[in-house]
């Protein structure tokens, strides 16, 4: 029997999951992807044990696939030609029997790779259900701008109830890139919108949109967080992939409708639903309607989550140590900056009234975070809080952060310069550098 090269590693990674898997369990996420990453059969094999993995969670699911390159291909096949306009095919008669025929091939192929339970593999014991069905009532684009899209529809209404319905029951639910009229026409569907409407008809907790490219900025670096204010400054901005525009532009009408997150993820990245879900930085661009980090005092309940920040930087001796029981009795004397649940930052206030001084300590940022401006934030949050109090001066004690406290205004300071109280306290053998600063 084989072992894990690194077992420690294994398990530290599989602990840092569970307030994922509590925090995901029978919520709602609409996943929409291309024809193109169902094409590349290897990959999507992967894509879809992931997904295994999700339903397992309890996870509620609905996949919303596209067809192009199918479509494509069988019209090319048949010596058709594609029109498109606007990035929207033109969906004549010949496009739309290809369309009716992708349609069903990639649901028959979908469902089957879903339906896999084979030993020693991902999907062993898995049993996934399945369902489909004619979910979407959609109709005609029509003439814009003088161009007939024919068959090429938009979504008018999701059945949400029904699949609603679905989920409830525990199946996964696929929709396809059609859709129906009252008198029976089909229309094929750009699966974003499909994707965008369904999420927000089930006021979906997540919805994820596969793509080519994500959103990047001038250095062309991907962008991993976005508001939805940012993300309209975006698309005004030129310069950005067409298809991430277009997927931009779904995600801030899902963020209007109710959908609480947009993930956009890269068809590319090896086991990107995974990586965008169950880790805190995550690889893909998360859209939200406001930021996902704040400043805030600290309560008790973030005890656990300032150790976890500060005990590195005690075992390095940056910090002097505190214990649990320390930092719940001056609990009360923290701020804290927490990144979509997770305290990333810390500091503590400890006023001297008389002296009408404040020591600023415990000033910890996770190392992630230390070029986002967090530890000037909390600088600056303590400043304010000490001026509330009438206080004039703030010091501090480091033995490495010298530097970074000029920056901030401070200057060095002689032990005689701290309160009575706090050099009584003085540490003569750890030889802090002290700083102070009139406020």
């Amino acid at each position: 029997m084989g072992t894990l090269p690194h077992p420690e590693a294994f398990v530290r990674w599989f602990r840092q999951v569970a307030p994922y898997v509590h925090a995901f369990r029978g919520r709602t996420f609409v996943i929409g992807f291309g024809g193109e990453l169902v094409a590349e059969r290897s990959r999507f094999t992967r894509f879809v044990h992931d997904v295994n993995l999700l339903a397992a969670l309890g996870i509620r699911l609905v996949l919303v696939h596209g067809a192009r390159p199918q479509i494509e291909a069988e019209l090319k096949a048949k010596g058709h030609r594609s029109r498109y306009a606007k990035g929207l095919r033109i969906t004549d008669a010949a496009s739309l029997v290809a369309v009716k025929h992708a349609a069903g091939v990639l649901r028959v192929e979908i469902e089957a790779l879903l339906s896999q339970g084979l030993p020693n593999s991902p999907m062993a014991g898995a049993q996934i259900r399945v369902a489909s069905g004619n979910y979407i009532a959609a109709q005609p684009v029509g003439v814009v701008d003088g161009v007939d899209y024919q068959f090429t529809g938009t979504v008018r209404k999701v059945d949400g109830a029904a699949i609603a319905r679905r989920l409830e029951a525990g199946e996964v639910v696929l929709v396809p890139h059609v859709g129906y009229s009252p008198t029976g026409e089909v229309f094929n569907l750009a699966w974003e919108d499909v994707a965008e409407s369904v999420a927000m008809a089930l006021r979906a907790d997540k919805l994820l949109l596969f793509t080519d490219q994500l959103p990047a900025n001038r250095r062309d670096e991907p962008l991993h967080e976005l508001t939805a204010r940012e993300a309209e400054t975006l698309l005004k901005k030129d310069g950005q992939p067409l298809h991430a525009m277009r997927v931009l532009r779904c995600a801030l009408r899902a963020l209007a409708g109710g959908v609480a997150r947009v993930h956009l993820v890269s068809r590319r990245a090896e086991g990107a639903t995974l990586l965008e879900l169950f880790t805190h930085s995550g690889v893909g661009t998360m859209i939200t309607a406001d930021p996902v980090q704040r400043l805030r005092q600290a309560k008790i309940e973030d005890v656990g989550g300032i150790l976890a920040l500060i005990e590195p930087l005690e075992a390095d001796g940056t910090l002097v140590k505190r214990n649990r029981e320390r930092l719940e009795g001056e609990i009360g004397n923290f701020q804290v900056i927490e990144h979509d649940g997770v305290i990333v930052g810390c500091a503590a206030l400890y006023p001297f009234a008389e002296e009408k001084s404040a020591e600023l300590a415990c000033l910890a940022v996770a190392p992630d975070y230390r070029d986002a401006g967090y530890g000037e934030r909390l600088l600056r949050a303590c400043e304010a809080s000490a001026k509330e109090r009438r206080i004039r001066s703030v010091f501090a004690l480091t033995t490495r952060a010298q530097h970074w406290f000029v920056a901030q205004g401070f200057r060095e300071a002689d032990v005689s310069a701290l309160p009575e109280k706090r050099q009584a306290l003085y540490n003569w053998k750890r030889g802090s550098k002290i700083f102070r600063k009139r406020i």
